[in-house]
């Protein structure tokens, strides 16, 4: 009889094993697509992380090199029989500031026609007195500027006549290159960049310790150079790029802020504001190049302002940056609680009140992080600044933003075109590296900036 009853179930019994079958079924797949969906996030982070530690690694691997260079040390006597020069000027009696800074510049005029390389060789020769050498490949060694550096220490002090001075010359970016091993030295003698003596007498110098590898710490403090590439620095690009953000700075983030107040917050909401914002919104995918051709159409053609100044890249990029801005801080702006205006409102702020005293300061750290954006994308533009002429060779550091400058992004593009592709592939790394240590300061500064925002808030 118990059998009889318990038949029926039976049926039942299997429908609910098939169907918990089903469901550890759809949770073993479900769980296992949960895993490789976590494992397809780790290894894209994994490759991510791994494709920016080899990018970093190869460009301080090519670039930290170039922060060292050759110097010669070398006792130079500065011989009067070379430096037949008359005696510096001393002011007379009754003779004016003018005519006594007239004599002292054509004392320097003629100090400089000096023949200064007669010294330079004299000191190698003398540090490699066997040495076969001629006075081409003895000179080749040593960069050609630095003759104008044993004249400034004679003009600073003409009792250097007749005594002997220990001093430190930067070699030829050719000996540097050499001395590196960047060059292949089973190469013939005519595919190399020195003479045969002149490599021999470079090695010999290296050996002798007349020679050594220094910071070459001029890379920060000398301007661009095309007569003397060692000597080339990144100062007139790094003081045109800090302007240039200056600029931005000033102009894009006041007014990227107010603009996306204004449309945020007080605009109506009518097919003018919303053309407004679909232009705002295409711009921000506008190529950069694009805003070169208008900054060179409006600002050098219309407005005359001067080609390759930092004032004129400023304003190029605060068009490039404003949209950016004005999107990231209207999204800051959106993310603000509803319940905070309401609240305000209702203690009887005015709507002026209510978005500067109580909605904008809640924005502050989406505000720096639009700006962080903004300025890291700016600074890192090239093409723009091609267009308005700051591809220009300016061998001088501007004094201020009208001058004629160029910028790092723009160094960095001149130094990998140069044909000593040797020598300036490092020195294009290292400007890179100078490149992203400004960003990154200017990022870290920002973000402190921010941290200390979220905290008050």
């Amino acid at each position: 009889m118990a059998d009889i009853i318990s038949r029926p179930t039976a049926p039942a019994d299997d429908a609910d094993a098939i169907r918990l079958k089903k469901i550890k079924d759809g949770l073993t797949r479900r769980h296992a697509r949960e895993r490789r969906f976590r494992a397809y996030g780790v290894a894209a982070i994994v490759a991510a992380i791994g494709f920016v530690v080899i990018l970093f690694s190869m460009i301080l691997y090519k670039g930290l090199p170039a922060f060292t260079q050759a110097e010669l040390s070398l006792n130079v006597y500065f011989d009067p029989e070379v430096l037949s020069a008359d005696e510096p000027p001393v002011q007379g009696e009754g003779q004016s500031a003018a005519e006594y800074q007239r004599a002292v510049l054509g004392w320097q005029r003629q100090v400089t026609m000096l023949n200064w390389n007669r010294l330079i060789e004299a000191a190698i020769i003398e540090a490699a007195p066997d040495a076969q050498v001629d006075t081409r490949s003895a000179l080749s060694i040593v960069e050609t500027s630095e003759r104008f550096v044993l004249r400034d220490m004679f003009i600073e002090n003409p009792g250097l006549l007749g005594q002997t001075v220990a001093v430190s010359l930067l070699a030829s970016a050719n000996a540097d290159n050499w001395l590196k091993g960047n060059i292949d030295r089973s190469l013939p003698d005519s595919q190399q960049q020195l003479s045969a003596d002149a490599r021999a007498l470079a090695d010999r110098l290296l050996e002798e310790g007349k020679i050594r590898f220094a910071f070459a710490g001029h890379i920060f403090t000398n301007v661009d150079s095309r007569s003397a590439p060692a000597s080339a620095g990144l100062a007139g690009a790094f003081v045109g790029s800090l302007y240039m953000m200056l600029v931005v700075i000033v102009l894009a983030v006041p007014i990227g802020v107010m603009s996306a107040v204004y449309l945020e917050e007080f605009a109506p909401k009518n097919r003018l504001t919303d053309l407004i914002e679909v232009n705002i919104n295409n711009l921000a995918a506008v190529p950069s190049i694009v805003f070169g051709l208008l900054g060179a159409a409006v600002f050098i053609n219309y407005f005359r302002l001067p080609l390759s100044a930092p004032l004129v890249g400023g304003l190029v990029l605060t068009l490039m940056t404003l949209p950016t801005i004005i999107i990231a801080t209207r999204s800051a702006l959106r993310a603000v609680p509803p319940s905070l205006r309401q609240a305000a409102l209702g203690l009887g702020a005015s709507k002026t009140q209510t978005v500067f005293h109580h909605v904008l300061p809640v924005t502050y750290p989406g505000i720096l992080t639009a700006t962080i954006i903004g300025v890291a994308q700016a600074l890192g533009e090239t093409a723009p600044l091609l267009l308005i002429g700051m591809n220009a060779f300016v061998a001088q550091i501007p004094g201020t933003p009208m001058d004629q400058s160029s910028a790092l992004p723009v160094q960095i593009y001149l130094w990998q075109g140069n044909e000593n592709r040797n020598f300036f592939e490092a020195r294009t790394s290292a400007a890179i590296i100078v490149l992203l240590g400004l960003m990154l300061t200017l990022n870290a500064i920002a973000i402190f900036l921010r941290s200390r925002l979220e905290r008050r808030n």
